[in-house]
């Protein structure tokens, strides 16, 4: 007798087709069968050892979050409902070309410090490992040898590959060097990596010209893997960006993902057709592209990546000596607030969109839920002065909302044919981003239910099946015999965020059901002790 049969689900599949109704009998991890409503008719219906009643309930593939940060979280974090709670099975860590591997002791230690506000300091982790494939079996152990709460797979980080080989400096590598870079690129992915990617507004990532880029790209595309950039701006250069990218992996021969496209600050307000227009002519002329989005309007990232590339060359220690001085310091505001830096997509900062949403020290607390303009209006002193002792004071590590985006936007773009899900939500300080907490129950609830922006096949099959196809997974994304059995089941009646930006950490509700590999880490609305996730590694 089979371990258990989901009965009377309406089954939305992961492909986009049409939901049916259907019995899924699983056991030993896999989907062993699917009986339709149509053939039981006449039929003795599947038997289990537990029966699972899902009337009235949708069963899907789990979630899959393309763009994650829970690069240290799945290691400090057995619980890790942020995700888990979504109905998120797999996520994909090593984003924004900034990650742990692959590293040495210098490079660990400056990555430890440049990322401090996307996942912490990392002091509570043991870092014993150097290499992506060390990185990942480390993923497999996860707690006491019992794994992690979900599956995850891991993209090489150019920005750390460049600090490993390069240093932090702003130059042009060495014949020698992208040597070196185009080595740790395939030892990564010969190691189990996706891909490779890359934060062009970030550095020392952001110094690789395209011949440098396209190198690394042929390394990914010789083993199947895909580039997921986030270019070099979402703002006033945003297209030029997109179209940069196009090129260079046509180039290169790679498969391009484009992390968190989206058509930010003023200057793109309404701008949406034009970048999929552009996406549509590589599309249909051959090119393989993908997106990710998250169903929001701000942005979220860390306050000293607002700063001009100039000003962070060198690394953390660097940066902050610049700070300190109050010459460089004023350039670096004219820069920012006159000219538009490149830390801020070329658009001079507007500190009213700026809001800090997480601090390391405790005792900065009083900035986070305000916008810069509203700290330094309560200290009597400008903008600028107040970012600037908030830098200092914090040692870089505050993190912050950019309320930047456009609904338009982000609807038109989560419509495309090649979009899918992913949350970017990093899950430190005190107010997140809700999407960290809400990305994937916001996109069932607030724009199939509510708003009707996709039908909810469509919007299944943009969050499971589609990314699925993008890994290259050949047994997930899809309710399939013989799949595996990463299930979820949810009420398309009230899935719906819980979080939001006043209570960012509140979980969704509506998604009482949760598998992985067939064991249930979420039961009944609830997390359950099951550690069922393991490092997803490329295949060929």
């Amino acid at each position: 007798m089979e371990e258990l049969v989901i009965r009377d689900a309406d089954v939305v599949d992961g492909s986009g087709g049409p939901s049916y109704r259907a019995d899924v009998v699983v056991d030993g991890g896999r989907i062993v069968s699917i009986v339709q409503e149509a053939a039981q008719a006449g039929c003795q219906r599947p038997k289990a050892r537990r029966e699972l009643d899902a009337e009235g309930l949708v069963l899907s593939p789990g979630f899959i979050d393309m763009h994650a940060h829970s690069d240290l979280e799945l290691l400090r974090n057995p619980d890790h409902s942020a995700k888990a709670a979504q109905g998120v099975t797999l996520e994909v860590v090593g984003q924004d070309g900034l990650s742990y591997a692959p590293v040495d002791d210098r490079t660990l230690a400056e990555v430890r410090r440049a990322i401090t506000g996307w996942n912490g300091s990392g002091d509570d982790i043991d870092f014993d490992w150097r290499t992506v494939g060390e990185y990942l079996d480390r993923l497999d152990a996860g707690f006491d040898g019992q794994g992690i709460a979900v599956n995850a797979a891991y993209l090489i980080p150019q920005g750390t590959v460049r600090a490993l080989a390069v240093g932090w400096e702003d130059r042009a590598a060495t014949p020698d060097e992208l040597e070196r870079m185009r080595q740790l690129v395939a030892d990564g992915m010969a190691q189990g990596a996706v891909g490779m990617s890359s934060g062009l507004t970030y550095t020392p990532g952001m110094y690789a010209k395209d011949a440098e880029l396209t190198e690394l790209c042929r390394v990914v595309a010789s083993y199947g893997g895909y580039y997921c950039p986030h270019h070099r701006s979402y703002g006033a250069g945003a297209l030029q960006a997109y179209e940069e990218m196009v090129a260079l992996t046509r180039e290169a021969g790679c498969a391009l993902h484009l992390a968190h496209a989206t058509m930010n600050f003023g200057v793109n307000k309404g701008r949406a057709p034009e970048l999929l227009s552009l996406l549509d002519k590589a599309l249909d002329d051959g090119a393989d592209i993908g997106l990710d989005t998250y169903p929001y309007t701000p942005g979220c990232t860390t306050l000293v990546a607002m700063l001009p590339s100039w000003a962070s060359e060198g690394g953390p220690e660097a940066t902050l000596a610049r700070l300190m001085d109050d010459d460089t310091a004023e350039r670096i505001r004219h820069h920012m607030e006159v000219i538009g830096a490149d830390g801020c997509h070329g658009v001079p900062i507007e500190w009213d969109t700026i809001e800090i949403s997480g601090v390391s020290d405790p005792a900065l607390g009083d900035f986070v839920g305000r916008t810069v303009e509203e700290s330094a209006r309560t200290r009597g002193e400008a903008p600028w002065v107040t970012a600037r002792r908030l830098l200092l004071d914090d040692r870089l590590g505050s993190t912050i909302l950019q309320h930047v985006g456009h609904e338009e936007n982000v609807r038109m773009i989560m419509r495309h044919r090649v979009h899918t899900g992913g949350s970017d939500g990093i899950l430190r300080g005190t107010k997140p981003h809700p999407r960290a907490y809400g990305t994937f129950p916001h996109y069932l609830g607030q724009y199939v239910r509510e708003l009707g922006v996709l039908s909810l096949e469509e919007c299944v099959a943009h969050l499971t099946g589609r990314p699925a196809a993008r890994l290259r997974l050949a047994d997930r994304g899809l309710v399939r015999e013989g799949y595996r059995a990463d299930l979820v089941l949810f009420d398309p009646a009230t899935v719906a965020a819980g979080s939001t930006f006043e209570e960012p950490r509140t979980l969704p509700t509506g998604i009482p059901h949760v598998l992985i590999d067939g064991r249930f880490v979420i039961e009944d609305g609830r997390r359950t002790d099951v550690l069922a996730g393991r490092a997803i590694r490329r295949t060929s």
